[in-house]
C-alpha cells in the first residue's frame, strides 16, 4: 500500500509488539512467555506496604504486561486495559461531570451510541451527533459545555474517513479542556496512531483485530498526558471494569502476529473491493483504500492502509439481503469483525438495530448495505463464496 501513497507502518512495530514489556527478568522463573497470574491478592510485607501488587482489580502482573506493550505500539506513555470495548468508552465517558456535552460521529459503532443515547443521558451528559468529516459541523456543533469529542474513523458502517489532525484542531482552539477521544479499533495502532496527530486519549475493542481470534472481550484507553492517566486508573479500579489476566495473555499473545495479519487483512480486502467495484450487482463499495472512495487523500495521509472491514450496497433490498448472506458459505453471518475468518452481516438489523431508525434512514443505513469482515482466508475462495451467493440473491 506505501507504494500507492499511503504512509509506511511505523518502523520496528513488529519488534515492539513482541517485546515490549515482555522481559523475562521481570519473573523470577525468567519465563520468555508471560506467566498468567491468576492470584487475586498478594503477600504484603508489612501492614500497609507492598511489593508492587496488593488486589487483583487494582493490578495484576499479566495486565501490566498488556498494557505496557499496548502503549509501546501506540507510541503511547500509558495504556489501560478493560473488560471490554465498551467497558473502556463508559470508563472513558465517566471522567466527564454532570451537566457536560459530547460531540460525537454521527456514524458511530451502534454499541456507543446505545451508551450515549440511553445510559450517558440520564446521568445528565447530553451527546450531539454530527457528521465529523465536516469540519463546518464539527465548529458548530461545540458548545460552552462541550467536554469531549468522540471520533471513529473510519465509521462504522459508512466507511466515512475523519481528518482526524483538522478535527482537533478545531476542538483545541474553541478549548483546550476538551478531550479528544478516536475510536482506532478498524485499523489497529498498526495501520493509524491518532495520538500522533494531538488525539488525547485512543480507545479499542481489543476483541477485534488487536486480538484477532474471536475468542476475547476485552477494550483498552491509550493515553500520554499523566493527569488523564491517573484519572482513568482510577476509574479503572473503582468501577472495577477489569479483564481476567487469561484474557490479557491471550491478547498478548495475539499482538505478536499483529503486524502480519494486519499486512494480510489489507491486501485480501482491497483485492474483493476492486472485484465488488467491478460487479453488476453492486451499486457502491466503502472502502478507504479505493480512489473512489470520497475521503481518499485523507486516508492516505493520517493511515498506512485500511484493514479487512467495509461496507458495500447492492441494488436489491431486505430479500436480496437475506438470501446473499444466508447463502455465504466461507464467511460466516455473524457480528463482529476482525477476526482471522471472514464475517458478513446486515447491519440495519444486526450492529446498528439499536440506531433509531430514522437516524439509520438519514445516515444512509439502509437494508441494501452489507458490511464485510475480511479474515485471512485464501483470497480467491472468498470472492468465489461472494460470486456464488450474489447469484444466488439475485
Amino acid at each position: 500500500m506505501a507504494e500507492q501513497g499511503f504512509l509506511k507502518p511505523k518502523a520496528g512495530f513488529a519488534t515492539l509488539a513482541i517485546h515490549a514489556g515482555q522481559e523475562p527478568e521481570k519473573w523470577k522463573s525468567a519465563a520468555v512467555v508471560t506467566p498468567i497470574v491468576t492470584s487475586t491478592t498478594f503477600k504484603q510485607p508489612a501492614p500497609g506496604e507492598h511489593t508492587g501488587f496488593e488486589y487483583g482489580r487494582s493490578g495484576n502482573p499479566t495486565r501490566n504486561t498488556l498494557e505496557e506493550c499496548l502503549a509501546a505500539l501506540d507510541g503511547a506513555k500509558y495504556a489501560l486495559a478493560y473488560a471490554s470495548g465498551l467497558g473502556a468508552t463508559t470508563t472513558v465517558t465517566a471522567l466527564l461531570n454532570s451537566g457536560d456535552h459530547i460531540v460525537a460521529s454521527d456514524d458511530v459503532y451502534g454499541g456507543t451510541n446505545r451508551l450515549l443515547r440511553q445510559v450517558v443521558s440520564r446521568l445528565g451528559i447530553d451527546t450531539t451527533f454530527t457528521d465529523v468529516t465536516d469540519l463546518q459541523k464539527v465548529n458548530d456543533a461545540i458548545k460552552e459545555n462541550t467536554k469531549m469529542l468522540w471520533i471513529e474513523t473510519p465509521t462504522n458502517p459508512l466507511m466515512k474517513v475523519v481528518d482526524i489532525e483538522a478535527v482537533v484542531n478545531i476542538a483545541k482552539k474553541k478549548r483546550d479542556d476538551i478531550i479528544v477521544v478516536v475510536d482506532n479499533t478498524f485499523l489497529t495502532s498498526y495501520l493509524q496512531r491518532p495520538l500522533d496527530y494531538g488525539v488525547d486519549i485512543v480507545v479499542y475493542s481489543l476483541t477485534k483485530y488487536m486480538n484477532g481470534h474471536s475468542d476475547v472481550i476485552m477494550g483498552a484507553a491509550i493515553v500520554n498526558d499523566k493527569d488523564l492517566e491517573q484519572r482513568l486508573r482510577f476509574l479503572q479500579n473503582a468501577m472495577g471494569v477489569v479483564p481476567s489476566p487469561m484474557d490479557c495473555y491471550l491478547v498478548n499473545r495475539s499482538l505478536k502476529t499483529l503486524a502480519i495479519r494486519m499486512e494480510q487483512h489489507k491486501k485480501s480486502s482491497l483485492i474483493i473491493a476492486n472485484w465488488l467495484l467491478n460487479h453488476p450487482k453492486v451499486t457502491e463499495v466503502l472502502h478507504p483504500g479505493l480512489p473512489s472512495h470520497p475521503q481518499y487523500e485523507i486516508s492516505k495521509k493520517q493511515t498506512c492502509g485500511h484493514s479487512g472491514v467495509f461496507s458495500f450496497r447492492h441494488v436489491g433490498g431486505l430479500k436480496e439481503s437475506r438470501k446473499l448472506l444466508s447463502s455465504l458459505q466461507i464467511f460466516t453471518l455473524a457480528e463482529s469483525l476482525g477476526g482471522y475468518e471472514s464475517l458478513a452481516e446486515l447491519p440495519s438489523v444486526m450492529t446498528h438495530a439499536s440506531v433509531p431508525a430514522k437516524q439509520r434512514e438519514e445516515l444512509g443505513i439502509t437494508d441494501s448495505l452489507v458490511r464485510l469482515s475480511v479474515g485471512l482466508e485464501d483470497t480467491e475462495d472468498l470472492i468465489a463464496d461472494l460470486d456464488q451467493a450474489l447469484k444466488a440473491a439475485f
